[in-house]
């Protein structure tokens, strides 16, 4: 029997959230025939499937360690490999540095959880990772976004809007940042910006959020130091993930962090599951001490072909008229359509021409921002499907133009 229930018995919280736009779309997308170039995922060729059946009976037959309770902070070896792993991005730090979390997600989740009050002010690029937003939405703050470029946040941007924010006798509190193939756009933060905004944290008192779910997928170039590598002063949290390099489904990613930050999300999370799975945790320490580096290389090369076919059948097929991002690495390409073409309206034509997209105003705070563009994702499909689907698309594009 369903008992009626009117918003007065919810939560402030819960009245305010609301439902992912990009997986509301992505429900459209399951029409046969339809080639989705909507989604993020990994795609399943790259799961280390062999290698996971075996590490599976090596913890099983182990005295059942992974099937007990664990520390909260995380499997100890676990959280040693990912120290020195940091290395690569100029990051010295040990163990105790690090909180294993049950995706990133709830990384976001127990930050938010530790330092946002009601009307707290964070700072996002425009346009910013949708999962972030809803995370830090759900506790009641009050976003103020600053443009991006082709190397990421604008720092004179940001300065300015700092000055204006604290005329009008407000203090901002974080500032959340994805450097590395950023999604959605696929742009790298340069290193004169990141070193900017480490200064720029300072001078403003911010704390630091960068989330590098995709900075190991990097098909040419060399990795830039990470934000954190320059703070000298505690004030930067550093999420990473397993998600993209192993397989999503094991839930198993870091958060980095200095002193009390850490401490305070590590007390957090014991409230709300005690530890990260046990089991997956083992998995991933295994996987990574045996597997990792030789498991990289192949993913690597299997994601820059694809990469390489979204971008040729981009070059090939779309109008002049459109512009799209070049990305080093990460999973996804963004699409610039002249102003007067809005992507929502355009999305029903290109479902049933039997192709789909995220629509580019779900990643910005102001839902009348972005409506010209669109977000494609190239890690997932076939690439044959890469090069239909893009051609599909142009069509499309081409009629509303």
């Amino acid at each position: 029997m369903l008992i009626y229930m009117d918003d007065s018995i919810f939560s402030e919280t819960a009245k305010r959230v609301k439902a992912s736009e990009i997986r509301e779309i992505l429900k459209l997308t399951q029409k046969p025939g339809i080639i989705s170039l909507a989604g993020g995922l990994p795609n399943p060729q790259t799961f280390p499937l062999e290698e996971i059946k075996k590490i599976v009976n090596d913890v099983l037959n182990s005295n059942n360690n992974g099937l007990q309770y664990g520390l909260t902070e995380g499997d100890p070896e676990l959280r040693q490999y990912i120290a020195q792993m940091m290395c690569k991005y100029g990051i010295t730090c040990n163990p105790d540095d690090i909180l294993i979390t049950s995706g990133s997600q709830q990384g976001l989740d127990l930050i938010s959880k530790i330092l946002i009050n009601p009307g707290d002010i964070v700072l996002v690029e425009a346009p910013s990772y949708l999962g972030a937003l809803s995370a830090f939405r759900s506790y009641l703050c009050d976003f103020v976004d600053v443009p991006s470029d082709g190397e990421g946040i604008r720092t004179d941007l940001l300065i300015e809007t700092l000055e204006t924010l604290k005329e009008d006798g407000k203090k901002p509190k974080i500032l959340y940042l994805v450097p590395n193939f950023h999604n959605p756009t696929g742009i790298t933060t340069s290193e004169k910006r990141r070193k900017e905004i480490i200064k720029i944290a300072s001078d403003y008192d911010l704390v630091v959020i960068e989330d590098n779910p995709y900075g190991e997928l990097r098909y040419e170039g060399e990795h830039l130091k990470a934000i954190k590598s320059y703070d000298t002063e505690g004030r930067v949290i550093y999420l990473g993930t397993y998600s993209k390099i192993l397989a999503p489904g094991f839930r198993i990613a870091w958060a980095l962090g200095s002193g009390e930050l850490i401490k305070k999300m590590i007390i957090a999370k014991q409230a709300v599951d005690l530890h990260t799975n046990t089991f997956g945790q083992r998995i991933a320490a295994l996987y990574s001490q045996n597997y990792l580096d030789k498991h990289l290389v192949k993913i690597l090369n299997f994601y820059r072909i694809k990469r390489d076919v979204m971008l040729s059948s981009l070059d090939e097929y779309m109008p002049n008229e459109c512009k799209w991002t070049r990305p080093e690495g990460g999973m996804f390409n963004w699409i610039e359509l002249p102003e007067y073409v809005d992507t929502k309206e355009m999305f029903k034509d290109a479902i049933n021409s039997n192709v789909a997209y995220v629509i580019g105003s779900a990643f910005y705070i102001e839902e009348n921002l972005g409506r010209h563009t669109m977000r494609l994702n190239f890690s997932f499909p076939k690439d044959e499907e890469i090069n239909l689907g893009v051609k599909r698309l142009s069509e499309v594009i081409r009629r509303w133009l």
